[in-house]
């Protein structure tokens, strides 16, 4: 699939949110359903990609 997706994110804790311009700096993300979930909603689904910025703090 060579799409070229954009993914915007808003995420500030995660160390590939360009926090400039919203996006989100991977190549690809991994999306995940939340565990015990069933809403059959948006908020069901999470990035499985995230990583913590440490320097956030």
């Amino acid at each position: 699939m060579d799409k070229k997706q954009k993914i915007n994110c808003t995420v500030s804790s995660c160390i590939y949110n360009d926090t400039g311009d919203d996006k989100c700096l991977l190549e690809e993300i991994s999306v995940e359903p939340c565990s015990d979930c069933t809403t059959k909603q948006p908020d069901e689904s999470m990035c499985g990609s995230y990583e913590y910025d440490e320097e956030d703090e």
